[in-house]
């Protein structure tokens, strides 16, 4: 399951970063290279989104997968 996670961050961190570009410059990098909702594009948001639900369901069960206890404060540096 820790490859799918990793998977699930990378799409997270795309689609982040594809929404900040939107916001700031209105430019939306998935649709410039995919077409203007074209269905690759499409797909690519679903997915984005699929992962963004399956991240929120499951919390606490990756970061216990990932050695993480969610209440546990970081240490100090």
């Amino acid at each position: 399951m820790k490859t799918l996670d990793v998977i699930v961050a990378i799409l997270l961190v795309i689609g982040g970063l594809n929404w900040g570009l939107i916001g700031v410059f209105r430019f939306d990098v998935v649709a410039a290279i995919f077409g203007d909702m074209g269905v690759i594009t499409r797909i690519i948001y679903i997915l984005v989104g699929v992962c963004a639900i399956y991240r929120l369901i499951l919390w606490k069960s990756i970061q216990s997968r990932c050695g993480k206890s969610p209440s546990a404060p970081h240490p100090e540096t």
